[in-house]
């Protein structure tokens, strides 16, 4: 493992990256500084206890997509590629090479695509190097390369978003692009992509409230015709100078209402009405 890495302003400067809370973020750090030169970490849970992070951490970075867990325990770092280049001739190979053959690349970033095997004109672009495997070293692994290595919560494709919630049995729910335009639609007032991350991060850290499979759309709508009844309820008052709310209707006001209705009462007593 090499002594020095490299992390991408575009990854880890960006508004996604810095919403995370900042334990999340310093896991990231030290998983990248743990990987190996393909990206893939051995021992995930180890780096998180001797940092002082918690299991969480690592599931938020799961979750929001900066990195791939595969069943055996292993992960990868998805920017990986955008973060790191290494030299062809100072470059070490994985030990994960059956892992290393499931995963696609585009533009720098890891991801799992529908098929377990790629094209083998694939691999030179994930390794940087024109002769990743041998041809006995991949007859070696066939066998082990399955859909059962991989979580399925993990696959990605062009039609995700990569916001990703935990649910209830520990695998994650993926946004699509096609529900994500649709709630944009029926939801015109919020800011849903935030909205749908603050939903990640309630899963994340509340476990034993966290929603079914069949459940989590019903959740998500719930969350969001909340938000924009309090977006619009919150548009429908001002503020004065002193940043109180006030009433901008003032007969709509209960207050002025009823000192409205003992005038009333006060001039019917006295027969001016």
């Amino acid at each position: 493992m090499a002594n020095r890495r490299m992390f991408s302003k575009d990854v880890v400067e960006t508004d996604k990256f810095l919403n995370m809370p900042l334990t999340s973020q310093a896991l990231y750090f030290h998983l990248g500084m743990e990987a190996d030169d393909d990206g893939f970490i051995a021992s995930p849970k180890k780096v998180q206890r001797a940092v002082g992070c918690t299991e969480g951490d690592l599931k938020h970075l799961a979750s929001c997509g900066y990195i791939i867990p595969f069943e055996n325990g292993v992960i990868v770092i998805a920017d990986w590629s955008v973060n790191n280049w290494i030299r062809p001739d100072r470059k070490r190979d994985t030990r994960f090479p059956e892992l290393l053959r499931i995963l696609n690349i585009n533009n720098g970033v890891y991801y799992l695509g529908g098929s377990c095997q790629p094209h083998d004109n694939q691999l030179p672009a994930v390794s940087h190097t024109e002769d990743r495997l041998g041809k006995d070293s991949i007859e070696l692994n066939k066998d082990n390369i399955n859909k059962d290595n991989i979580l399925p919560s993990v696959r990605t494709s062009d039609s995700e978003t990569g916001i990703y919630m935990i649910l209830n049995d520990g695998s994650f729910y993926d946004v699509s692009a096609e529900k994500l335009a649709m709630w944009k639609q029926a939801y015109p007032e919020l800011d849903v992509e935030r909205e749908l991350y603050r939903m990640a991060s309630w899963c994340d850290a509340n476990p034993t409230k966290r929603k079914t499979r069949r459940g989590i759309e019903k959740f998500i709508n719930g969350w969001l015709i909340r938000s924009q009844k309090e977006q619009l309820s919150s548009s429908e008052k001002g503020t004065d100078k002193n940043g109180t709310e006030t009433i901008q209707n003032p007969e709509e006001d209960p207050e002025r209402i009823s000192d409205i209705q003992e005038v009333w009462e006060r001039l019917k007593r006295e027969g001016r009405v």
